[in-house]
């Protein structure tokens, strides 16, 4: 097959959708992919880290302004994309973009709530829908299949106390990710799952800004104010971005990735363990690791 002029399809180069780009895990993804010869349209939510990830990152980044909870700007960055890809297919889409609500479930707000789900479970269905006919849902765009990564966490498996938001949220995010995975095998689109541990991002330092004053005279006030300092702590131990990148990376090359990956420092006892230990086993070491009491028996 050709594609433009006299150009074969292994000659056009790759092309990617990568969420949350102005930061963190989504700002190295988009660095791994480009120094692999990628092209990077990279989403941001305001002008001035559009302005900064373009310096960062270079002629083969292109920065789209949208946020996942607007469905508009959505579909105006996808028109973006498409009117640049004329009618090649989209090799990738990375869906990145999330926060990490935490509190008590007894005294959440519900609004706390809505905005942890509507930024990472429909905020990936918004951007999802809106480039599944450049990943070649649509007969219109020739080329390579893309493919989609969606980055979940080790909570999207394992539920910590106090991060029921956003735990809820990746696992939702999980089981969406498989039945796509399986909708889309009619179409040769496929879906793979990354969920990290601990990564040295922002999002660890902004559990310094957690608002623990808004539960400190609940019954959880002490156990919350522990567990924003360990997080802080744990924040400084993750491993570098720049090795979720690397992998994700990998799994957009490989020709036949697995649908899953873990990846975390002391996987074993992080991430294997509590997939294999009964429940009750590992509700008590979390027990143990927050301080809590054990659980009452009557």
């Amino acid at each position: 097959m050709r594609a433009g002029k006299g150009l074969s399809m292994a000659d056009v180069e790759k092309t990617a959708v990568v969420t949350g780009v102005s930061s963190g895990i989504g700002r190295a993804i988009a660095k791994a992919l480009i120094d692999a010869g990628w092209r990077v349209f990279g989403s941001v939510r305001k002008e001035k880290d559009a302005r900064d990830a373009a310096a960062a990152l270079g002629s083969k980044f292109t920065p789209l302004l949208f946020d996942v909870t607007d469905a508009q700007s959505v579909r105006a960055a996808a028109l973006k994309v498409e009117t640049t890809l004329q009618g090649r297919t989209l090799n990738a889409l990375v869906n990145n973009a999330g926060v990490a609500v935490a509190g008590p479930l007894r005294y959440l707000p519900l609004e706390d709530l809505e905005r942890q789900l509507d930024i990472n479970v429909f905020g990936p269905i918004r951007v999802t829908q809106a480039f599944l006919p450049m990943l070649g849902a649509d007969a219109r765009f020739t080329g390579p299949k893309g493919r989609i990564v969606n980055m979940s966490s080790v909570a999207g498996r394992n539920a910590l106390p106090f991060m029921s938001p956003y735990a809820m949220s990746k696992h939702a995010l999980e089981a969406m990710s498989e039945s796509l995975r399986r909708e889309l095998s009619v179409h040769g689109i496929d879906v793979v799952v990354i969920g990290p541990g601990v990564v040295t991002t922002p999002i660890w330092a902004k559990a310094d800004d957690m608002n623990v004053a808004a539960y400190e005279k609940t019954e959880y006030g002490p156990l919350i104010a522990g567990m924003k300092a360990s997080m802080l702590a744990y924040g400084q131990t993750g491993i570098p971005p720049e090795d979720v990148g690397a992998l994700v990376l990998r799994v957009l090359t490989a020709k036949t990735p697995k649908t899953r990956y873990a990846i975390l420092k002391n996987k074993f006892m992080l991430w294997t363990l509590p997939q294999i230990l009964p429940k009750r086993m590992v509700d008590r070491i979390v027990a143990k690791r927050f301080n809590m009491p054990a659980r009452a028996h009557t």
